[in-house]
């Protein structure tokens, strides 16, 4: 049998929408998580990390 393609209609698309918005919602609401701040050194070069040494391989410095 063959399969027909379902042809989404205004009234189709505004349930879909309607149902939407409220989920999308909560999923920002539910589990909130705390940033994380990183250390301040209070030095004004960069940092000496993995990232950084990585960067500078990459550039050939």
């Amino acid at each position: 049998m063959p399969e027909q393609a379902k042809e989404t209609n205004r009234r189709d698309f505004l349930k879909a929408a309607a149902l939407s918005v409220p989920a999308a919602a909560a999923a920002a609401t539910v589990a909130p998580q705390e940033a994380v701040a990183d250390e301040v050194t209070g030095e004004t070069r960069m940092q000496d990390t993995a990232h950084t040494r990585a960067y500078y391989d990459t550039a050939r410095f």
